[in-house]
């Protein structure tokens, strides 16, 4: 495989789990009795892997971590348009450890998921926005 089918086919892998972390919150939010920590922590993965994606797309190495203001300052660097949706989703970095875990934080309204899954909604549809026609599947 050449390198740029490469950079397409790794970039398509991971926006593909963005879509799969968005649809599970999204029903973890539906649920009759919704399961809004869990929610969470997908929305929080959501945002990680599309700036992620972008940054495979930049052929941009990237640490192994949560904190999306790490991810997303260098998403930043390399498209300046992005600052406010990817700061926007700077709160979702809480929830990459802390809903995991008993005690750590009071559960979350179904109002309060929706509202962190319409931030990782945003910066997704961003992110998509700007890379090219053949990696957005």
């Amino acid at each position: 495989m050449t390198p740029t089918l490469f950079r397409e086919d790794e970039t398509r892998q991971w926006l593909a789990c963005v879509r799969e972390d968005l649809a599970a919150a999204e029903t973890l939010i539906s649920l009759p009795a919704p399961l809004t920590k869990s929610a969470l922590f997908h929305c929080q993965q959501a945002a990680e892997k599309a700036m992620k994606a972008f940054l495979v797309w930049h052929e941009r190495s990237f640490p192994k971590t949560h904190d999306l203001a790490t991810v997303g300052r260098q998403c930043i660097s390399i498209d300046a348009s992005l600052e406010t949706c990817v700061k926007r989703s700077y709160r979702l970095t809480q929830f990459a450890v802390l809903s995991r875990y008993p005690g750590e934080f009071d559960e979350p309204t179904p109002e309060e998921a929706r509202g962190s899954l319409a931030i990782a909604c945003t910066l997704f549809a961003a992110i998509l926005d700007r890379l090219p026609e053949q990696v957005r599947g």
